[in-house]
């Protein structure tokens, strides 16, 4: 079996490659810069499974908006590692990422725990179901679409034919009743 050999262009032929939109220039593009932009990438997010789709995202970007790249204005690498960074920085901030570290971080705990008293997760045992029978039905039904089955605010309120700002506020009121329990 061979090896791959990587493909290497100058700045220019890259840039005349990628003005043109052949083939060879997205190739070049990724054997070139690939490792330098998932460095830039990797520093502003750790996790290597989100790190690598925002590299994918950077060359897709890179690709789509080629023609906003003025090499007057500075080299081919800058401009591609400010988009790299932004849509690093724009992913950290993004809400779906926030919570998807925070219930990492949960699922870890929970893990560790587990581990540490040889114990097995029974969500019966908490008595969830329980504290969720004692609420008003137009609540639990919110509750069981939105944290029980995935749905989101928006896909909740179609399903139950109720306007998103009566989703939202009947959930925070379940949310509110459920919390009086656990304070």
């Amino acid at each position: 079996m061979s090896k791959k050999r990587k493909i290497s262009l100058t700045e220019d032929e890259l840039v005349s490659a990628l003005r043109n939109r052949e083939k060879i220039a997205v190739e070049a593009l990724y054997d070139m810069y690939s490792a330098s932009l998932f460095g830039v990438i990797s520093r502003i997010i750790p996790d290597t499974t989100a790190a690598e789709d925002v590299l994918q995202e950077t060359f897709v970007k890179i690709w789509n908006s080629f023609s906003g790249y003025s090499s007057e204005k500075g080299r081919l690498f800058t401009w591609m590692v400010n988009i790299a960074r932004n849509l690093a920085i724009d992913k950290v901030r993004s809400k779906d990422f926030k919570n998807q570290a925070k219930n990492h971080e949960l699922e870890n705990n929970v893990t560790f725990i587990d581990e540490q008293r040889n114990t097995v997760y029974k969500p019966e045992l908490l008595g969830i179901k329980e504290l969720v029978s004692t609420l008003k039905p137009d609540q639990k039904s919110i509750l069981d679409l939105v944290y029980f089955k995935g749905y989101t605010h928006v896909e909740a309120a179609e399903e139950l034919g109720v306007p998103l700002g009566t989703i939202k506020t009947r959930l925070r009121m379940a949310i509110l009743q459920l919390r009086k329990h656990f304070n």
